[in-house]
């Protein structure tokens, strides 16, 4: 009896201890966890809205002010160029005239290295061949940039395409939970700053022009033009809509993020849809006549070992 008290009471020690053990760490790791979190957010690098992308800057570079004003002198033709370099991802005052000066160094630069290295080798090109190629180098040094940034344009609107959902189910849950719509994008835009960059930078620009004093319609609408996504251009005008009529913009988010989830799975079951008919083009180029010379091959063989003596023997 004595040894049961003993055991009893032992077992009891043991699971204080090791429930205070267990309280104790708990303790520390949410300390450690939240020290940690209060570290880094004093490290990370702060945003300033005096060097934000919304304070336009301009050019200081004496060469770059003279490309400038030498090759684009057209306002027309220097927007539309600026422009297509902010869909690419580049929307710095020094863009144009660096894209400018791209295309020259390459359309002189490739035939100059071109005729250096015909100079410097033992057998070089000439004649009327040495000409085009020449020729051809200036033309892609001028077409390429071009393909570039087109390439470049595009396949920043398909990660923005991506991206928008998630920061859209984010969006849907700040405005459900009480934030309104500008403290939402800013949220969205913090939260979303290293796992969506370019979306998170779009709603930063959006928060920024509300704070510079621009109307919400004014801000949306800046970031549809910015993007040229469709599915931003649907939100954006959706949003203002119900702005304007003054429906609930919880409720509007939600219809609309299921909308978005539901246009997703569309476009996923489109994507598997067509993968039959895309495996239909390399069966047909390398796997189908691979199996009709495994089953066609040896009858052939046969063929000739049984027909090839008797035809020797009628030509002797």
């Amino acid at each position: 009896m004595t040894q049961l008290t003993f055991l009893v009471l032992d077992f009891c020690v043991f699971a204080v201890v090791a429930f205070a053990v267990l309280v104790a760490s708990r303790r520390v790791e949410t300390a450690m966890s939240v020290r940690r979190r209060l570290q880094a957010d004093q490290s990370a690098p702060r945003r300033s809205t005096l060097t934000s992308p919304l304070m336009k800057k301009e050019l200081t570079n004496s060469v770059l002010q003279w490309v400038q004003s030498t090759t684009l002198q057209d306002p027309e033709a220097r927007s539309k160029l600026r422009r297509d370099l902010a869909l690419a991802g580049w929307d710095s005052a020094a863009a144009p005239p660096l894209y400018v000066l791209g295309r020259f160094v390459l359309a002189i630069g490739l035939p100059s290295l071109f005729v250096v290295s015909q100079m410097l080798s033992a057998k070089p090109i000439k004649g009327f061949m040495f000409l085009v190629i020449a020729a051809g180098l200036a033309v892609v040094g001028l077409i390429a940039p071009r393909g570039i940034l087109d390439n470049r344009a595009n396949a920043r609107k398909t990660e923005i395409e991506h991206e928008f959902p998630d920061a859209l189910d984010l969006l849907v849950v700040c405005v459900e939970s009480g934030l309104g719509l500008e403290g939402a994008i800013v949220r969205v835009a913090g939260e979303t700053h290293e796992s969506h960059p370019r979306i998170s930078r779009e709603f930063d620009m959006v928060s920024l022009e509300l704070q510079a004093g621009r109307t919400r319609a004014e801000a949306l609408r800046n970031m549809s033009e910015r993007t040229q996504v469709e599915m931003i251009a649907s939100f954006v005008a959706l949003l203002i809509q119900t702005d304007a009529l003054g429906g609930s913009i919880a409720t509007t988010l939600r219809t609309y993020s299921a909308e978005m989830r539901q246009h997703r799975m569309l476009k996923a079951e489109e994507k598997a849809m067509r993968l039959p008919v895309l495996l239909t083009i390399p069966l047909v180029l390398f796997i189908l006549p691979v199996i009709m010379m495994a089953v066609m091959l040896p009858p052939v063989i046969d063929g000739i070992r049984t027909f090839l003596p008797t035809m020797n023997g009628i030509t002797r």
